[in-house]
């Protein structure tokens, strides 16, 4: 029997717009993805010396990438919480005008160091920005129209990963390297314009407390944990005393975080929601799926610019296989589900990555280049029949009233899997690399060796110094990148089978039972 529940909950002037209010948040949510795209195709052109880049070494960059990742996922369990308590609109603007604020910043920066500040500064804006695009959607959409809704608002992603390349190529092509960041500054303009005259208010009427000693100990424990993988890859010696020790202090301080948030009575994190296997499974997936991505995506950027020599512009273009596929199917992956079920659509789109990653592992400086495009097609396909299953799974599992902390926890794990991608993969592909070349640097001044180890952009800079005598030092820089990268690659491919067994295990066949399904009739959200 068809529910009458719907019209009574959200208001009709609401209910009309609601479209128009969808196309608006994702326009917030498309200038906090552009600007992780954008920056992909700009990490060469940061790690050139100046003035051309910032001379960024390999750890420097993998730093301007987590400083944004880790205080986004530090601070989104917080900024959830503030707009159900304050308000979602409000929560937006604020967030959008400091992404804005950050992105000028980050334009100017003068060195490594100021780009990874005034990336944190980006960070601080987009954790407030991407939860609520999200809870305001769940308060704007009725309960049968939100897959649709989520499925589109998920192609969004796929929109600014495929915008985020080729701009940022463009821009490089034509522009200095800041120009990458400035282009947000018109977007968050607009964004802020339609936000703050079609976007509707709402909020928890029973919010929860904030949490700061939550959010302390998981920002501080993220962080000294990343700081020990990446220094270990730096040195290519995990069992150095200082990576050994930020690495443990790491974990140490995480397991404090989850011990905290079990005892207090207003955590940031609800570690009960975990009780549910099937919310966990969710969780696990996108932590997963984002983990062996982030790397990917990193190496894949040296691949075709260092060693196949493509431009800027040239290797943004070739990743938009990758972002046409999620257009095409992020939206029409709820279909699938409906046929198959959540289980075996999101197993089926782990497989799917794990045998794209595990290509990465044949590839080669004369592989043909349309094999590289069939593949990130694969991976966008696959991607885009995780991202939505998974998100319709974690946001019904909670009650809508608390759609702020589901969006936050999904985002959260998203982030948190991203940055230990980077950090993991990163340090493998560092450690690999760094063991090919240093027996081929023998002839360098001793000053130049161990700067010239560090990644493939480092040999290459000091190659062209050189000038003819530099150019035996190519070759073997090119041959100990692939097979770090290989190396690399079939790591990926094994976090995302062990992805693949657990939504195996515990997603269930059609839909999804949480709270949700139990407490619809009563939940009133509070709407201005």
């Amino acid at each position: 029997m068809t529910s009458p529940v719907p019209a009574a909950r959200i208001p009709e002037a609401v209910h009309r717009r609601r479209w128009a209010i969808l196309g608006v948040l994702m326009l917030a949510l498309l200038i906090v993805v552009l600007d992780n795209s954008i920056l992909n195709v700009a990490i060469k052109t940061i790690a050139t010396p100046a003035p051309t880049g910032l001379g960024a070494t390999q750890s420097e960059i993998e730093w301007a990438i987590n400083s944004y990742t880790l205080v986004f996922a530090g601070l989104l369990f917080t900024a959830g919480l503030v707009g159900d308590r304050l308000g979602r609109k409000k929560v937006l603007l604020g967030g959008t005008l400091v992404f804005g604020i950050g992105s000028a910043l980050a334009a100017e920066s003068g060195t490594p160091n100021q780009l990874i500040a005034y990336r944190a500064v980006m960070a601080l804006g987009a954790a407030f920005v991407m939860p609520a695009t999200l809870a305001v959607l769940m308060n704007v959409f009725e309960r049968h129209e939100q897959p649709k809704a989520i499925g589109i608002w998920a192609g969004g992603v796929g929109l600014a990963i495929a915008i985020g390349p080729i701009t940022g190529g463009a821009l490089l092509d034509h522009f200095w390297w800041g120009s990458v960041f400035l282009i947000n500054v018109p977007i968050v303009i607009v964004a802020l314009i339609l936000m703050a005259w079609l976007v509707p208010d709402s909020r928890d009427p029973r919010p929860g407390r904030l949490d700061p000693i939550g959010v302390v100990l998981s920002v501080v424990g993220l962080i000294l944990l990343v700081y020990g993988i990446i220094k270990g890859g730096e040195l290519a010696d995990f069992t150095d005393p200082k990576v050994l020790a930020a690495i443990i202090a790491g974990v140490v301080v995480l397991a404090a975080f989850v011990i905290f948030e079990k005892r207090t009575d207003h955590p940031s994190l609800d570690v009960t929601y975990f009780k549910n296997k099937v919310f966990s499974a969710a969780m696990s997936a996108i932590a997963l799926v984002f983990f062996a991505l982030m790397g990917v995506t990193f190496f894949g950027v040296f691949y075709t610019q260092s060693v196949r020599g493509y431009s800027a512009l040239e290797s943004g273009l070739l990743m938009l296989p990758l972002a046409v596929a999620q257009l095409l199917f992020a939206p029409r992956a709820r279909l699938v589900v409906d046929r198959f079920g959540y289980r075996a659509t999101t197993t089926g789109g782990l497989l799917l990555i794990a045998a794209t990653l595990a290509a990465f592992a044949g590839f080669e400086a004369d592989t043909p280049i349309w094999l590289l495009e069939v593949v990130f097609f694969l991976m966008g396909t696959g991607m885009a029949h995780i991202m939505t299953p998974t998100s319709v799974v974690i946001m019904q599992a909670l009650p809508r009233e608390k759609a702020g902390s589901a969006s936050a926890l999904s985002n959260t794990f998203r982030q948190v899997g991203g940055a230990l991608g980077i950090a993991v993969l990163g340090s493998v592909l560092a450690t690999s690399y760094r063991n090919g070349i240093e027996d081929k640097l023998g002839a360098l001044p001793p000053n130049l060796r161990d700067s010239a180890a560090e990644s493939i952009e480092a040999t290459l800079g000091v190659a062209e110094k050189l000038g003819p005598r530099g150019e035996a030092l190519v070759t073997p820089a090119n041959d100990a990148f692939l097979h770090a990268m290989h190396v690399t690659a079939l790591c990926g491919t094994g976090v995302a089978l062990i992805g693949a067994v657990v939504t195996a295990l515990f997603l269930p066949g059609r839909t999804p039972a949480g709270p949700r399904d139990e407490k619809e009739q009563e939940l009133v959200t509070a709407m201005d």
